[in-house]
């Protein structure tokens, strides 16, 4: 259940009445009462606006975690003013980022996925719910388990795929849910589960030494799958930039949503669902320049 339970707290003797925390409330939670700010409202989103603008420092908003800072750099606490950032810069990170493919040997420490989930949950969520769910696998063998588990889904999959009846029977009245599979993710997928029995080869992670599972409860947030992938976007230009490289691992997400077991296995609750799963490590690839991508059709919307 989303909670919106008030824990604002105003400093009286601080506060100076300027209102500044009035007009970005957006639950109307505070008012101005005998020229001092004052909890007069009966629900709060808990998303810290007032105590972020006050200029005297005067509210607290309980709920959050004033702790919740990242160890493995110096963080720079100042809020960041509009336009301060260079825009050139932060385009050249989001078009640096690239999924990666090719591993080192060295490990990720907790402390550097710790900082990464810090950093995710810096993203904007629905109603500031912060329903999210974060799941670490943190070395290389426990992924290596893991992938094994979505591969032998995979392996039953492909065998039910070759069946045609069973690709004709989907066609008629399951939208050709079976057949669209066969025909785009089949023998790729018969090629990965091929090269893993033979030698071992790890085409689902491809050798990342950690992985960030990114979920939701729809009991604790009003739009878990779009802030899951908010704050796995926050991860991935934020491990980029800690020198890591990341890869989305779509099939291992389709896996947990069609075999509750592989959600069981680790220990993941029946009633929360993944919707990222982010293999991550220190990249041996090193990119020479950023690159396009696919023409887009712009619709732009205007009333008559």
């Amino acid at each position: 259940m989303i909670t919106y339970q008030v824990t604002t707290i105003i400093d009286a003797e601080k506060c100076i009445g300027c209102g500044l925390c009035i007009t970005v409330c957006p639950s109307k939670t505070l008012s101005i009462i005998n020229e001092k700010a004052t909890v007069t409202g009966d629900e709060s989103l808990q998303c810290g606006h007032c105590e972020a603008i006050c200029p005297q420092n005067a509210i607290k908003v309980g709920a959050l975690d004033p702790n919740l800072f990242c160890t493995s750099f110096d963080e720079d606490k100042r809020w960041m003013d509009y336009s301060e950032m260079d825009i050139k810069q932060l385009v050249r990170l989001m078009r640096s980022r690239r999924s990666c493919r090719n591993y080192s040997d060295k490990p990720v420490t907790k402390d550097i996925l710790d900082d990464l989930i810090k950093i995710g949950i810096s993203a904007p969520s629905g109603s500031n719910s912060q329903g999210w769910t974060f799941t670490v696998l943190q070395d290389e063998s426990t992924l290596l388990s893991f992938g094994q588990k979505v591969l032998e889904y995979f392996k039953r999959l492909n065998h039910m795929a070759e069946n045609y009846p069973l690709r004709l029977l989907s066609y008629l009245f399951a939208g050709d849910e079976l057949g669209l599979y066969y025909r785009n993710y089949y023998q790729k997928v018969k090629e990965a589960i091929a090269e893993f029995e033979q030698d071992g080869t790890d085409r689902l992670f491809h050798g990342a030494k950690a992985a960030i599972l990114v979920g939701g409860n729809k009991k604790l947030s009003s739009s878990p799958q779009e802030d899951a992938l908010l704050a796995s976007q926050n991860i991935l230009l934020a491990a980029h930039s800690m020198g890591l490289g990341t890869c989305l691992i779509g099939f291992a997400v389709e896996a947990m949503k069609r075999d509750p077991l592989i959600k069981k296995y680790i220990e993941i609750p029946e009633e929360e669902n993944i919707y990222a799963v982010i293999g991550i490590g220190y990249p041996k690839e090193k990119y020479q320049s950023v690159t396009g991508r696919k023409p887009i059709n712009v619709r732009y919307f205007k009333d008559k």
